[in-house]
């Protein structure tokens, strides 16, 4: 791989970010990934745990989805 096409590479990589960003803020209006039913959340007198573990699911979920849509 030459640096012409690692330098393509990259700002593809780049504009795919930027653009799942944008989705994800534009979303977050509709969805709130992170406080569905089914995350874990435990508070404590010296902290806090918290994993989002259904949140999780659905997006590996929705990415399996969409990676199969686009591998055919």
């Amino acid at each position: 791989m030459n640096g012409t096409e690692l330098g393509k590479m990259l700002i593809v990589l780049g504009l795919g970010a930027i653009l799942i960003g944008l989705v994800i803020m534009a979303l977050s209006k509709f969805v709130s990934l992170g406080h569905l039913p089914g995350d874990i959340f435990i508070k404590g007198e010296n902290g806090s745990f918290y994993f989002p573990i259904v949140s999780c699911i659905v997006v590996s979920v929705v990415l399996s989805i969409i990676m199969n849509l686009f591998n055919r």
